[in-house]
């Protein structure tokens, strides 16, 4: 038979009951304590020692705990694994409680939902994604917890076109949450966790109901707000934007005030970069290692705010396509370029600009201490000398802002007042209030900085009063001030003094006063701790009804940041302002790639120019070996197109570009064994996306198409690739194709719009020398063997593959394959000249002009290992 449990453990169950899920904080005095499952868990990704606590049951409960001011760290590493965490607080005061004292789970933090320092990158969004989809719509939410920043999109549920990993792509959300109904695509939301690091759980349908969704929307919007928004979004949209506001709702428990608006935004809105092409290029992290440093990102980021940061590399992920919008972004940049006094005059002010998004988080949430409020004051301080520079510029973007620009100067003053320079951790123990902020607490601090003092002088003004020259003020714990006056001056005490005491030798009194003072000097120390309180949720609710305002200004400072970033890296690499319109040419002289010419420190870069319309000169067919830097070149192509519609300066001497609408990149695919594909199923995978998604005003990358399968399948494919996206009817983009098959070189007479590029070679005997530079015509040249020497490949192999590819291009019958491995002449055997017919045959049959090194080698090698063994029989 079971024993009851203990009070304590009964509200335990209660309370963990309603969060199955989450791991459960339980505040027990210093310490959040965690039980059962959740302790057995928590001890072994926190390495803490599980120990038992006995409960009223037979056998003692599992249980860990971590004290509650070093919390952050415990419950960021657990959130990092994944877990959902409940942070269960005492909300009511211990001493005065009568039996168990109340708890109640104050937050949930969930990796899509942490707003904690410890948790957070401050250089990152922290976005929770909520997808509602069936199987023809989906909908998509993201917002980010710690901003306040929202933004929502609908299409059409087509996985083969990767709409939804498209989109994630641009946001890197670290935690979807997805309607119920959606479970027959988890094998989906699986493979996308593959690419992108992410936790994933399917909630009830209810948390999706359209009608609960349009509810929450409208209690959170407004009517107005909430009907402009239901009109641009479809159903999907709708439900899942209420699904987002109700997770938060109910793992934040607060009214959300920050997330003020919800950005509506179309695939067609910005350029086109699917998740692919983003990787091939390198946008915000390598292929290689995820890392920041090697990327695009990495060479455009000069910010000197987080905020900026932020923003950089979400300019970074969704380019723009008007190029009205483009042009004031680059003007900005240009005149910031020219007036570099002044631009170095902004960066040195923004440095002293926190993280003001995030902390208004915090005040949001009921987070925030002074600490922050003082940052927030400090960060606000700089904003007039910003504010001032910014009057002398003339661009319309950066004028736009100075004219909208509020340095929240009221709200800077009351926060200076009010705090001190260097204010606690925490605000219910004192001391981060500035004398002179409040007339009453300054009294009563003054009462318990100078109590001794006091009560002396009270002393001395009654001894005066009385002509009691012995009176005494004293204390006890029984009585609490009393006034003592001997017995032989009794006759002296005044009428109203009231008699407490009798003693021996005297007799001891109070006054009003006195009874006065000593409640004004007992209770001073926790009035002042409440009082000070007080005054510092007075100006956290001050900030909080400046929100708006302070968003707008924090926004206002990142947009300055990016655009002054832009300006120096320009400045400093040598970069020009593109000419950016409608119209459907690319023209880039001497371009350079910007992530390889910033690593590149032993060899200065060498620039290409690029033409490319939509006429003539539509698609380009690059040819040459191997090393010599076609890939190089064909992605600086891409990168500099999204350098130039994201605002920045680009690589270049000279850059006329009309606005891209969707950049797509072919490059070096490799075997997804995870997913199950090998080399050629993805290669194809992505091409079947670009044939279907490309327009005329479209840059595409295409590069080594068909190498992962035979010979002439490989280049039959890549002929028919070529045709069908050169065609103006089918597709007609503006493309750079990069090719082994120099059979396609032929087209250039035959279609309208291809032209032959090769990069230049040089050679000199057996070695060759690549000069990087793209030069019109094609070759039929690969230089294969000369690069696998380059690559250290031993001299007797390459000596053989020379002698392989004379006989094959002479097309001689190989009757003595080498002297060096002959150790007597062939017999006449039937089965040795079979042997013999089919390696001639073999050799006979290889299409030389196709094989890359690597092919050659084993052939040659398969070639080698029959005609030894041969010879070993002989």
């Amino acid at each position: 038979m079971s024993q009851p449990v203990t009070p304590m453990m009964k509200q335990y169950f209660e309370i963990k009951n309603q969060y199955k899920d989450c791991i459960l904080f339980y505040r027990l005095g210093d310490f959040y304590e965690m039980f059962y499952d959740d302790a057995k868990t928590a001890s072994e990704v926190l390495q803490l020692t599980l120990t038992g606590r006995s409960c009223g049951q037979e056998e003692r409960a599992p249980m860990c705990g971590v004290p509650f001011h070093s919390a952050q760290n415990y419950i960021a590493k657990l959130v990092n694994n994944g877990y959902k965490v409940a942070i269960c607080e005492q909300t009511e005061d211990p001493a005065s409680s009568k039996g168990i004292v109340k708890r109640e789970v104050i937050r949930i933090i969930t990796p899509g939902t942490a707003t904690l320092d410890t948790v957070l990158d401050e250089n990152e969004n922290n976005f929770l994604a909520s997808i509602c989809i069936d199987g023809e719509n989906f909908g998509i939410t993201f917002v980010d917890a710690s901003t306040g920043e929202m933004s929502t999109t609908q299409g059409k549920n087509d996985f083969a076109e990767n709409s939804i990993a498209n989109i994630i792509s641009c946001y890197s959300p670290s935690e979807i949450i997805v309607n119920d109904g959606g479970v027959e695509y988890a094998n989906v939301v699986l493979e996308l966790k593959k690419r992108f690091d992410f936790f994933d759980s399917f909630l009830p349908e209810e948390k999706y109901d359209l009608q609960g969704a349009k509810d929450v929307i409208m209690s959170k919007f407004g009517i107005a707000k909430a009907g402009e928004l239901m009109n641009k979004t479809n159903d999907y949209g709708i439900r899942s934007i209420g699904a987002a506001l109700l997770y938060l709702t109910e793992t934040q428990k607060t009214d959300l005030s920050h997330i003020s608006d919800i950005k509506v935004f179309e695939n067609t809105n910005f350029m086109g970069i699917d998740a692919a092409s983003k990787r091939n290029l390198e946008i915000t992290q390598t292929m290689r290692d995820k890392s920041k440093k090697g990327s695009l990102l990495w060479v455009l980021d000069k910010t000197k705010t987080s905020m900026g940061a932020r923003k950089l590399k979400s300019w970074l992920e969704q380019p723009l396509i008007s190029s009205s919008q483009i042009n004031l972004r680059l003007d900005s940049v240009e005149e910031l370029v020219n007036k570099m006094p002044e631009r170095e005059g902004i960066c040195e002010s923004l440095k002293g600009v926190n993280d003001i998004e995030r902390i208004l988080g915090k005040v949001v949430y009921g987070s925030a201490n002074a600490r922050d409020l003082v940052s927030l004051g400090q960060s606000l301080a700089v904003l007039p000398d910003i504010y001032k520079i910014l009057a002398g510029f003339d661009s319309d973007l950066l004028k736009n802002i100075y004219n909208e620009f509020d340095c929240m100067r009221d709200l800077r003053m009351l926060i200076e007042s009010a705090f001190v320079e260097n204010p606690p951790v925490t605000v219910k123990e004192g001391g981060m209030i500035k004398d002179g902020f409040d007339a009453e607490l300054d009294r009563l601090k003054n009462v318990v900085n100078h109590s001794t003092k006091i009560i002396a002088d009270l002393e001395a003004d009654e001894r005066e009063q009385t002509d009691i020259k012995n009176l005494k003020v004293g204390y006890n714990r029984v009585f609490g001030y009393y006034i003592e006056v001997s017995k032989s001056n009794i006759g002296k005490v005044p009428d109203h003094y009231v008699r407490k005491q009798t003693l021996a030798n005297c007799e001891r009194f109070i006054t009003q006063e006195l009874k006065n003072l000593e409640n004004t000097i007992l209770g001073a120390r926790e009035r002042v701790n409440d009082l000070e309180y007080d005054n510092f949720i007075y100006v956290r609710d001050k900030v909080r009804d400046a929100l708006t305002p302070l968003q707008q200004c924090a926004r206002f400072v990142s947009i300055i940041d990016v655009l002054c970033s832009f300006a120096h890296v320009a400045s400093q690499n040598n970069y020009v302002k593109p000419i950016v319109d409608d119209s459907d040419i690319l023209d880039i002289k001497d371009g350079r790639h910007p992530i390889v010419e910033m690593s590149q420190t032993d060899a200065l870069f060498v620039p290409n120019d690029t033409y490319l319309d939509t006429d003539e000169n539509r698609f380009s067919i690059i040819t040459g070996p191997n090393m010599a830097g076609k890939s190089t070149y064909m992605r600086q192509t891409a990168v500099i197109a999204i350098m130039a519609q994201v605002g920045s300066f680009v690589p270049a001497s000279y850059c006329h570009m009309g606005v891209v609408d969707k950049v797509f990149t072919r490059v070096g695919a490799s075997d997804d064994l995870a997913a199950g594909q090998s080399t050629f199923m993805v290669e194809m995978t992505e091409v079947a996306n670009i044939l279907k998604n490309a327009t005329p005003k479209s840059l595409v990358i295409l590069d080594e198409i068909g190498r992962g399968t035979s010979t002439f399948d490989g280049l039959s494919i890549a002929w028919s690739v070529v045709e069908h996206i050169s065609d103006k009817e089918k597709v007609g983009a503006k493309t750079l194709f990069a090719t082994h098959y120099h059979e396609l070189i032929r087209l250039e007479n035959r279609i309208e719009g291809v032209k032959n590029y090769s990069i230049a070679v040089k050679k000199r005997g057996d070695d060759v020398v690549f000069l990087r530079k793209i030069v019109k015509g094609g070759t039929d040249d690969s230089f294969g063997i000369e690069v696998a020497k380059l690559a250290g490949v031993p001299d007797e192999v390459i000596d053989r593959a020379k002698w392989v590819l004379n006989a094959i291009e002479s097309g001689e019958l190989i009757n003595d394959f080498t002297e060096r491995n002959m150790a007597k002449p062939l017999t006449e055997e039937k089965e040795d000249t079979a042997v013999l017919d089919e390696v001639i045959d073999t050799i006979k049959n290889y299409d030389v002009s196709t094989l890359t090194p690597i092919e050659a080698l084993n052939e040659i090698y398969k070639l080698q290992k029959k005609v030894s063994e041969l010879y070993e029989q002989n």
